[in-house]
């Protein structure tokens, strides 16, 4: 901890891009006198959360730092049993206060939990913790559990830079149903109350609901004539999944791995963001063969444990849940409704301006804050520099002198997009007249809609307001950016450098530049 304290400490030199800090509770809290009253137990908590955000805060000086705080093993045995809370200096006590008040801390300060706590209520400290290990090296994680923890501190990193799964992809017939829809009709289906087979199925449906209400997408991949797959959706009185539910439903006599791709597609996610939950062995392990990118869980005989078996995998961790990741259902059926009247448009423009679009934009706020932090850290493959901030860095971006901010709302017709781009534009020097674009992303949902265009108009006319005469922007290739590597060039920037790691640099002169016609409608909101 003392190089934590030294800006010019190893640690500090190393460029750490995660810390995680994992404290026993004898170190955090010493050996409490379990006799203390309420007023010293309370003055214990909060110094060991003052001393936490201590650590936190001089861990992330370094720009860009993933900081992750364990919460604390609960390894204290009981005093008084059933009542413990009673006993304010008792060590199980003070634990459980710690990790509550660390989390409300976390919350505030953009730090990740690795709720350890958790983990143990549900499967048991001797899962965990050996005190003979304990006592005679010091070791609070069981050798037994050391992979499992490395897994979760990997979910987490994952979380943090928009790695986790998207799309949960869903069999029908003895997935989310007992029986065979086709053979067995609507009457014949096994769901809900009545039998333990039939609760089990409605058990998992729940679960996915659940998923689905927190941002997860639903799809249905199904072999299955499509009128039969709808049926129970729309008439079975039992089923807890309805029609609008599911973002996208395939459902035909040919091969799952094609089918998954075609909602891949639909979706305008990567294979890389589905899990596909089947109960026959022999489609998932063809899924697996055809398509290793698509994460296939070996789910269980029994359908009672389906839910477990997908929540245990960590497929769908997340840092935060923001309001757009609840209206992402909504979402992706609205972008299947553009698409088919895409297709049976006669010309673009004709489209474009049927669509009635509304490009709604504004500096970063504390609003927007999460949904900004998520796009940025998520976001890979209509990003310009994949750059990474947490909350705090940008928090400091919308109160540094000369930064230009834009947040992008996309509406329409069909509904609201939600917060679908992002830029931050820096001043290189001050009184340079240059506005260097350090980050310009967005959502691949809304490509092909002239939202570029409309965004280039805006950034040039804010550019304009803070004095810049010249816009500078930056392309770093990644190996999912390339959509965007001729980006600058279709706006109407000039090349001025080129890199050996394929980066390129882009200028633009404010004064010489056209706005683009487009149908889309710009509107300020905000303050």
């Amino acid at each position: 901890m003392q190089e934590l304290n030294e800006l010019e400490s190893a640690f500090h030199a190393f460029g750490a891009n995660v810390v995680l800090f994992s404290f026993d509770a004898r170190t955090l809290l010493g050996q409490p006198d379990s006799g203390m009253d309420a007023a010293a137990a309370d003055a214990l908590v909060e110094h060991t959360i003052d001393m936490l955000r201590g650590l936190w805060r001089r861990a992330a000086h370094s720009s860009g730092v993933h900081v992750i705080q364990q919460a604390v093993l609960p390894i204290a045995l009981p005093l008084i049993g059933n009542n413990e809370h009673r006993l304010p200096g008792s060590l199980r006590t003070l634990i459980d206060r710690v990790n509550q008040r660390m989390r409300a801390a976390a919350d505030e300060d953009g730090v990740d939990i690795l709720a350890l706590d958790a983990r143990v209520a549900e499967d048991g400290l001797t899962a965990w913790h050996d005190p003979m290990l304990w006592h005679r090296a010091k070791q609070e994680i069981s050798p037994a559990a050391g992979p499992f923890y490395g897994e979760l501190v990997a979910r987490l990193i994952a979380a943090r830079r928009g790695r986790s799964y998207k799309c949960l992809v869903l069999d029908l017939d003895n997935t989310l149903w007992g029986g065979v829809i086709g053979d067995d009709g609507l009457a014949g289906i096994v769901i809900g109350q009545g039998s333990a087979l039939g609760e089990a199925h409605a058990s998992f449906q729940r679960y996915a609901k659940d998923l689905s209400r927190r941002g997860i997408i639903l799809a249905v991949c199904s072999k299955n004539d499509e009128h039969n797959a709808w049926e129970p959706f729309d008439q079975h009185p039992e089923m807890v999944l309805k029609r609008a539910d599911i973002a996208c439903l395939v459902a035909n006599w040919e091969d799952k791995a094609s089918n998954l791709r075609r909602i891949a597609q639909a979706l305008n996610i990567g294979l890389d963001a589905l899990v596909f939950a089947d109960d026959n062995p022999f489609e998932r392990n063809i899924v697996r063969r055809e398509l290793p990118m698509v994460a296939v869980p070996e789910l269980p005989a029994d359908p009672a444990l389906y839910d477990r078996c997908i929540a245990d995998a960590g497929y769908f961790e997340s840092i935060g849940v923001t309001s757009e990741d609840r209206e992402r259902t909504a979402q992706y059926q609205g972008n299947l409704q553009r698409e088919a009247l895409r297709s049976a448009a006669t010309d673009l423009a004709g489209y474009l301006a049927s669509l009635e679009m509304r490009l709604e934009w504004q500096p970063f706020d504390l609003i927007g804050l999460q949904r900004i932090t998520q796009l940025i850290n998520k976001t890979n493959q209509f990003n310009l520099t994949t750059r990474r901030y947490t909350d705090a860095e940008v928090t400091a971006a919308m109160q540094e002198k000369g930064v230009v901010t834009l947040q992008l709302r996309l509406t329409d017709r069909y509904g609201d997009n939600g917060i679908i781009g992002i830029v931050i534009a820096r001043p290189r020097e001050p009184g340079s007249g240059e506005l260097f674009i350090d980050t310009w992303l967005m959502s691949c949902r809304v490509l092909g809609r002239q939202v570029e265009q409309a965004t280039m108009n805006l950034l040039v006319a804010r550019a304009r307001d803070a004095g810049a005469r010249t816009l500078i922007g930056e392309y770093r290739a990644t190996a999912k950016n390339g959509m965007v590597r001729e980006h600058y060039q279709k706006l109407g920037f000039t090349r001025i450098a080129e890199h050996e790691d394929e980066r390129t640099m882009w200028r633009c002169v404010t004064a010489e530049f056209t706005p683009f016609q487009t149908h889309i409608e710009p509107v300020r909101t905000g303050s």
